[in-house]
């Protein structure tokens, strides 16, 4: 899909994901400076496979990060936030590996 004639910013958003999907939920609530685990997306949204729906956020130029650390019960989790690299930044850098480059 080539989005090259959209406007930049939340327009594309709209037109990447309807706002039923679970793609689009979970990138909202990142969005809205949430952060969620694979337990949460599980719940709050049905995701089962939530690496897979963050690789589709970031694959449409969303900066998500990925943090690790202890839950009390000292089981390792790991959250997904947003940051703020710019849109354009990783959309190249998806690009690039797509194409089997490396740094």
């Amino acid at each position: 899909m080539n989005f090259s004639h959209l406007s930049k910013g939340n327009v594309i958003m709209k037109y990447l994901y309807s706002k039923e999907t679970k793609t689009f939920k979970l990138q909202k609530a990142l969005q809205e400076g949430d952060r969620v685990t694979a337990a949460q997306a599980s719940k709050r949204f049905g995701i089962k496979n939530i690496s897979a729906e963050v690789s589709r956020i970031r694959q449409n130029g969303y900066p998500v990060y990925t943090d690790f650390r202890v839950a009390g019960n000292g089981v390792p989790v790991t959250e997904y936030r947003m940051g703020s690299a710019s849109r354009e930044l990783v959309a190249l850098g998806y690009k690039a590996a797509a194409l089997g480059l490396t740094v």
